[in-house]
């Protein structure tokens, strides 16, 4: 283990000399958990160094130390705190908090906390399917490395340094025409705000449009992440879905009675039934929008997963007026962790947002952002988007297959046209709530749709993730679902 230097105050003035104070100084680390059993001390001559003491203080302190059991000495000249102490190593600033909360509470007013509370952590090993999330394992890794070792060592601009809060040019340059090429929309490099994952997109959106007291409508069914980021600003108002998407007469219905400054949807892949929008809709929620002057936020948060033909074009394709704030990613086809998303809008929209990034985040990791630039450029992203779907499309398949073998009396469903998940409708007989937590027993976690639904209320659906498992992982999971409904054993995937 490596030694570290440690933040040890002395006093020359004070009448204890400073082996001593040296000495309950350690005593006092090793007793708060900042040292615990076992973790190795600074050198003599290193602690003398960074003390401006002679060694010989140092030694005697140590030997101070060793005579009351503190430390011990090893082979090769090593010094560490007594691994047989029975002293409980604490995490930074635990002692603080543990004094704190033996004093009845911390020492300065702590506001309510009214945001939401952190999701349960899934068992140790559990095979997750309550996200449409990508198989990290099939990341381009080599290619994004070698890109990012590109980036770090460029001449020019230095992605280390302070740059343009509104992102990477080169990608702002390549998102844009992948925009303009891909999903029909008219923007260039500087109509776009490159952000920390879609999640930013939409709470800088939020604060660059939103006033107290506004109203925002949202979809009865959603997600829940992105209504938490609305809500620090407005008034959510809950509009039914179907089968189609968004019911935009219930919209209507809804603005004749409470003025709204805008509607945040996923018309794409409605988030979490992936029921595709219909093109009449379409049409009547942009001229709906035209005529309350209301603005529309698309999270088209899937775009690159589909699986026959061409996507639906995105709303702000048609957009004409100025009003869809457009919100996209790039997290789905590569990795969440990559932390890339991106805002695209009209000017005024996209300026307030960028002053407001500079304020929080100062600016992205324009490093990571230079490297997808060159994968975007060189066509790698697009290449890996169409393996993707390839073998995404094989996984959906595979689920598909899987529920009706195991589960076809239990769960009906329509085979969504891309995503990279199921939307299923449970037997209404079936407790899915309960059904899910039996399933996490028997580790596989699903998410049922009291996740996803604004009042909170159960129905009887579930939403179950493919893309990240591979089609022999997705049976053993959906073998796992079926014992936690009926309590028979794992399956074993059909031959032939």
């Amino acid at each position: 283990m490596k030694r570290r230097s440690l933040a040890i105050s002395l006093d020359e003035s004070a009448e204890t000399p400073v082996f001593l104070q040296i000495a309950r100084a350690l005593t006092v680390a090793i007793r708060s958990g900042r040292l615990g059993p076992g973790d190795p001390l600074p050198s003599s001559r290193a602690l003398a160094g960074q003390l401006g003491v002679h060694r010989n203080t140092v030694l005697a302190a140590y030997d101070e130390l060793r005579a009351e059991g503190w430390i011990e000495a090893l082979a090769a000249r090593r010094t560490q705190v007594a691994a047989s102490l029975p002293i409980e190593a604490a995490r930074p600033g635990a002692a603080r908090g543990r004094r704190a909360a033996r004093a009845g509470g911390l020492g300065f007013d702590l506001p309510e906390h009214d945001g939401p509370a952190p999701e349960e952590a899934p068992p140790p090993g559990a095979m997750i399917l309550s996200g449409g999330v990508p198989d990290l394992r099939l990341v381009p890794r080599t290619a994004l490395a070698r890109a990012y070792r590109r980036a770090l060592l460029r001449r020019g601009d230095d992605p280390l340094a302070y740059g343009d809060p509104r992102g990477d040019a080169g990608l702002r340059r390549e998102v844009a025409a992948m925009l303009s090429a891909e999903r029909g929309l008219a923007v260039g490099a500087d109509d776009l705000l490159i952000t920390r994952g879609s999640q930013m997109a939409i709470a800088l959106c939020a604060q660059a449009l939103l006033r107290p007291g506004d109203a925002v409508a949202v979809e009865a069914m959603g997600y829940r992440p992105a209504w938490d980021a609305l809500a620090r600003r407005a008034e959510l108002l809950p509009v039914p879905i179907d089968d189609e998407g968004i019911d935009v007469d219930a919209l209507a219905a809804l603005v004749e009675r409470r003025p709204i400054r805008a509607v945040y949807l996923t018309p794409h892949h409605q988030f979490p039934t992936t029921a595709l929008l219909s093109a009449a809709r379409r049409i009547r929620l942009l001229a709906l929008a035209r005529a309350r002057r209301f603005a529309v936020i698309e999270d088209d948060y899937d775009n690159e997963i589909h699986y026959s033909g061409r996507p639906v074009l995105p709303l702000a394709s048609a957009d004409r007026d100025g009003l869809v704030i457009y919100v996209g990613t790039l997290s789905k086809i590569l990795a969440p962790g990559l932390r890339v998303g991106f805002l695209s809008g009209p000017a005024p929209v996209i300026a307030r947002a960028t002053a407001l990034r500079e304020r929080l985040d100062r600016q992205g990791d324009h490093a990571v952002e230079a490297a997808l630039a060159e994968l975007l450029e060189d066509g790698e992203i697009g290449r890996h988007a169409r393996r993707m779907r390839r073998v995404y499309q094989g996984r959906r398949e595979a689920l598909c297959e899987a529920l009706a073998a195991r589960l076809g009396g239990a769960l009906s469903f329509r085979l969504p046209a891309g995503g990279m998940a199921i939307w299923a409708r449970a037997d209404p007989t079936i407790d899915v709530d309960a059904w899910a937590r039996r399933a996490a027993a028997r580790g596989v976690v699903v998410a049922t749709a009291r996740r996803f639904a604004f009042d909170g209320q159960p129905r009887p659906c579930l939403r179950l993730g493919f893309a990240a498992w591979t089609e022999e992982e997705l049976w053993v999971a959906i073998g796992r679902l079926a014992a936690a409904l009926d309590g028979r054993g794992s399956p074993r995937r059909r031959s032939g």
